[in-house]
């Protein structure tokens, strides 16, 4: 059943519609919310999305509880391959919690928050920018990880991120729910504008072995990976000196000691390689530059260091 979480008035006789389907079977009320589309250019959870509604409908006598999938939280933004809102140049994950009596945006926020209030669960799907590509990982902020961890681990990723960049996950959707008690997942996945079916299958299979766990699955799952857990880990920041073209040496989810080669950053106008890219500290490569183009400045590559021994 697909319903109408918000609507407003455009011009020109339109109308910014945010929708939802749900799906509904058996006696539970246990409830999955799984979000995506805040960003108009990461495309992986529009995928996820239709993998999970339609393996549902396949096996509908399986579902015990209500799954509800938010494709698109920002479709003009999806319309466009415009990142954040159209006309207002606004990141729409920088808006929550919103207002009812706030600007079009603001009011548009507040309802999807309103209507994700009260599941027992929301994975809140994200990919990465066009530059750079994510391994699959849930990040967490440090308030919530005694309570979130558990449930990340059941969600098939590579990695959990605890960190404490509370100033700007204060207007984001998960901070809003998570405040709000509604405990909400952040998935980072893959790189804008493109899908990556593997990853998408990964994380298929461990909202599959959530639900399951949350007792509203009475299917088979497969099963899924111990996630490395950053908590007491340091991410190490790979970023160029120069500009010009980066060419990667190392591979994606590669573990690299401090100082080995990781590639090169080379002047196509002189031919030349202008600086030779090296780890900054040992650890597991979880993002990789994906767009070539760089300046002095742009961030290359993340590491995840190994955990500090007491």
């Amino acid at each position: 059943m697909v319903e109408t979480v918000a609507s407003i008035p455009l011009a020109v006789n339109e109308n910014l519609t945010i929708q939802k389907r749900r799906i509904k079977n058996g006696k539970s009320s246990t409830r999955l919310s799984l979000v995506t589309g805040t960003h108009g250019d990461e495309l992986e959870g529009q995928y996820l999305a239709y993998m999970v509604g339609n393996f549902i409908d396949t096996h509908i006598d399986l579902l015990d509880g209500i799954v509800d999938i938010y494709p698109a939280l920002n479709p003009m933004g999806i319309d466009s391959i415009t990142r954040g809102i159209p006309m207002f140049d606004l990141d729409m994950n920088r808006v929550f919690p919103g207002t009812k009596r706030g600007t079009m945006v603001e009011v548009i926020c507040s309802s999807i928050a309103d209507d994700l209030c009260g599941s027992d669960m929301c994975i809140d799907v994200h990919s990465s920018n066009i530059f750079l590509k994510e391994i699959p990982q849930v990040r967490i902020s440090v308030p919530t990880a005694k309570t979130l961890v558990l449930y990340a681990k059941m969600l098939n990723v590579d990695f959990v991120w605890i960190h404490d960049a509370a100033t700007v996950l204060e207007s984001t959707l998960a901070h809003t729910l998570n405040s709000r008690g509604t405990k909400t997942l952040v998935v980072e996945m893959g790189v804008g504008m493109r899908i990556t079916k593997e990853y998408c299958r990964q994380l298929f299979d461990g909202v599959l072995n959530l639900m399951k766990e949350l007792g509203m699955w009475k299917g088979e799952t497969s099963p899924v990976r111990e996630p490395i857990i950053s908590e007491g880990h340091t991410v190490g920041f790979v970023n160029s000196d120069a500009a010009g073209i980066f060419v990667p040496f190392a591979n994606f989810g590669d573990t690299v000691k401090q100082g080995d080669y990781i590639g090169d950053v080379v002047d196509p106008l002189t031919s030349k390689v202008v600086e030779n890219v090296s780890a900054v500290c040992d650890g597991m490569i979880f993002t990789l530059r994906e767009y070539p183009v760089v300046y002095g400045g742009s961030l290359l590559a993340r590491i995840l260091q190994p955990e500090k021994s007491e």
